[in-house]
Order: C-alpha cells, then sequence, then structure tokens
C-alpha cells in the first residue's frame, strides 16, 4: 500500500491565540522551539497556523500528541492558491486515498474550505471546485450533512493546504511559559497526575523526591526515576531537574519528638518547607502536590489546611476535586499508572492511628517540639541533585 505523501504538518493552537498579540508572539516562539527540541524539522508560522516540515513523518506525528499547547494537528500536501494547482494536488492526494482504502466510489465525502486572505475565488467556489476534482476522478458522491470523509483545503495568503486527518494534541500552554514550579512526587499515582497537569498549564518542573529510608525501601526511588523518565516525554524544550531529599533522620526525629498520631502531618510539614527552601533558591513560584481532599489520613480539609502553615509561597493541588478513577484514568492515558502500580514496599512510619483533625496550634506546638525549621535546614544542605 503507497504511503501519503505529505509534505507539512499543519499545527493549531486554542488558548495561545486568546493571548494579546505581544503575548502571543511569545507563546507561539516558545511553542515553535518545543516543537523542534522535540523532533528534527524545519518550522515556519504564518496567521493562528504553525507548518513543520520533519526529518521523519512519522516520528513527528508521534511526539506531537506530546507537546503542549498543541491542540491538534494534521499531515498535509500544499501548493500554490489557483485553481489549476489546487485541482492537481487534490488529484495526487485522492489517488493516495483511494490505494489506501480511505476513499471510494461509494464514499460519502465533503469538502470543507477555509480562506485566509484576497483570493478571486470564494470558500463555497473553492470547495465546489474541490468536489467536482473528487467526483470526476473517484465517483464519490457529495454529502455536506453526513460524510464519511471531510477532506479540508485551507487556503492562506497564496498557499494551499490540503488534508483529512485531525489528529488531537495534549493541548494546554507551551511549556515554558508560566514560570517554574517544584513538584513533590513519590512513587504513587497522584504526583505524577498532578505534575503532567501543571506541565500541560505551561510550567516548568523542578521534582523532589522524599528518600524515607529505613522507613522505606530503595525501590521507592528507582520508580521515581521511571516517573519523571516518563514525564520527561512531555518536557520537549525544557527538561526536568531531580532533586532527591534524604529525609529518614527528619522523620525518625517526627516519630521520636512529635506526638505518634501526628507523624504524617509533620512529615508533610517538613516537605512543604524544604520545598519552599528549594523553591527560593531555584527562582521557582509555587509547590505542587497530588493531594485529593479526603482520599488519605494526610488530606483531609483540616489536615491539609495544618500542614500548609508557615509555607509562604502557593501550594498547588491540581487533582484536589478529582476522585480516584479520575486520577486513574490520568495516569492510564500518560503513561505512568503501570509504574506507579509497581508495589513500593510502603512506609513502615505510618501510625496505626493517624491524625486526620489536626489543628493549627497543635502542629506549630509540634513543630517546635522536634525543632522542625532547624531540621529542615540540615535536610536542604543534604539534598542530591
Amino acid at each position: 500500500m503507497r504511503k501519503m505523501n505529505y509534505s507539512v504538518i499543519v499545527v493549531r493552537y486554542g488558548e495561545v491565540g486568546l493571548k494579546s498579540s505581544k503575548v502571543r508572539s511569545r507563546f507561539e516562539k516558545k511553542l515553535v522551539k518545543n516543537i523542534k527540541s522535540s523532533f528534527g524539522c524545519d518550522v515556519f508560522r504564518n496567521q493562528g497556523r504553525i507548518y513543520v516540515c520533519p526529518v521523519d513523518f512519522d516520528d513527528a506525528l508521534e511526539k506531537l500528541r506530546k507537546v503542549f499547547g498543541v491542540v491538534s494537528y494534521s499531515p498535509a500536501v500544499f501548493t500554490n492558491a489557483n485553481y489549476d494547482d489546487v485541482g492537481d494536488m487534490l488529484k495526487g492526494y485522492v489517488d493516495g486515498l483511494v490505494d489506501r482504502g480511505i476513499l471510494t466510489g461509494d464514499t460519502r465525502f465533503a469538502i470543507r474550505c477555509r480562506r485566509v486572505g484576497d483570493h478571486d475565488f470564494t470558500s463555497q467556489e473553492m470547495a465546489a471546485f474541490c468536489g467536482s476534482v473528487v467526483v470526476r476522478n473517484v465517483g464519490s458522491s457529495v454529502d455536506l450533512d453526513n460524510p464519511e470523509l471531510t477532506i479540508y483545503v485551507e487556503v492562506r495568503d497564496d498557499k494551499a493546504f490540503i488534508f483529512h486527518e485531525k489528529i488531537s494534541g495534549p493541548g494546554g500552554l507551551p511549556l515554558g511559559t508560566q514560570g517554574k514550579v517544584i513538584s513533590l512526587i513519590s512513587s504513587g499515582i497522584d504526583s505524577p497526575v498532578a505534575t503532567y497537569l501543571m506541565m500541560k498549564r505551561g510550567c516548568e518542573v523542578i521534582a523532589l523526591h522524599f528518600r524515607n529510608d529505613p522507613f522505606t525501601e530503595s525501590k521507592a526511588e528507582g520508580l521515581f526515576d521511571r516517573l519523571v523518565d516518563q514525564l520527561q516525554e512531555y518536557a520537549s524544550g525544557v527538561p526536568i531537574k531531580k532533586y532527591v531529599v534524604p529525609y529518614g533522620e527528619y522523620l525518625s526525629k517526627c516519630q521520636q519528638d512529635g506526638p505518634e498520631r501526628m507523624t504524617c502531618v509533620l512529615c508533610k510539614s517538613g516537605m512543604y518547607k524544604v520545598a519552599e527552601l528549594v523553591a527560593e533558591n531555584e527562582g521557582s513560584l509555587a509547590i505542587v502536590d497530588g493531594s485529593s481532599v479526603g482520599q488519605v489520613a494526610s488530606q483531609t480539609l483540616s489536615n491539609i489546611a495544618a500542614t500548609r502553615y508557615g509555607v509562604k509561597i502557593p501550594i498547588l493541588s491540581p487533582l484536589i476535586g478529582l476522585d480516584k478513577l479520575e486520577i486513574e484514568r490520568i495516569a492510564e492515558e500518560i503513561g505512568t499508572f503501570e509504574i506507579s502500580k509497581i508495589d513500593d514496599g510502603g512506609c513502615s512510619a505510618v501510625p496505626r492511628y493517624p491524625e486526620t483533625n489536626a489543628d493549627i496550634e497543635r502542629v506549630k506546638e509540634a513543630c517546635d517540639n522536634i525543632n522542625q525549621d532547624e531540621l529542615v535546614l540540615e535536610v536542604v544542605d543534604r539534598i542530591e541533585k
């Protein structure tokens, strides 16, 4: 079967087009840079479209699925915007569709034409002309209301682009346009999904993992590495930086000098304060975690409020209103679910009856009792990059 002889990929964005002209231009340039970082190609922009000429079409079509800011894209052919050249190009394109079994004499089809610029024909006239080319060469019937196949003709200034597929991209904003965040990533299901969603909103990610040995097994850190590697597939142009925090001594101190029921609360409170100091060093504007209200004991609303006390920068929890099934569905889509499902051995520091209704005053008192501020500084000094 003959492959379609594509010459360009038409890339579309969404929210970027709603920005002011100055911001839109900056976001477009960043999106182009991220595309170029993902695969070898030439790129040019024109009136709300990005046109990509890749070295390897198959590779490009696969990798564009993971470039944030891309809403949809279409492998296409292009020619000069006049009847003769469009007719010749369309005939060759239709021959390719017939050869692949996509278009037959029994196929009901439609031509959708969109036009930008000054031309001596209207969109309707060009659509009617293109429809006649298909009917004459294949014998298919036109059905504008319920077509089995739609062929798109997009005329922009002196060029006309022909395609029949619209492939969905991840959407969102170009990665790296919204500043840096420190993302707390464990080996579980939730935190990689939360990280992905912030990347989708254009945030550059610095991944922070807390190594809790001897309370956790070494495999947890290996799973963290694998999860970040999977997320790196969506990080073209803005790779994820990783830090590992040796946290076992801090956690031991929580057990020895803090109330037993509050071990998890003190653990999470310390994580936020470590992350805040890393954020200060990295120029990050926020912390990200995988909290979802009520999902586990540490994520009751009162515990969420108490553990964040004293942290001065925003803590973002994009999963806060999602249930487990919704989170797992996203994890499956982005390829982290199977990694997160691997048993990491759990954490032996979790008390039998963890605190579920912490209040800020008791947390402050417990933090003072373990000398949390001093411990956090010691932890930050030992962070591994």
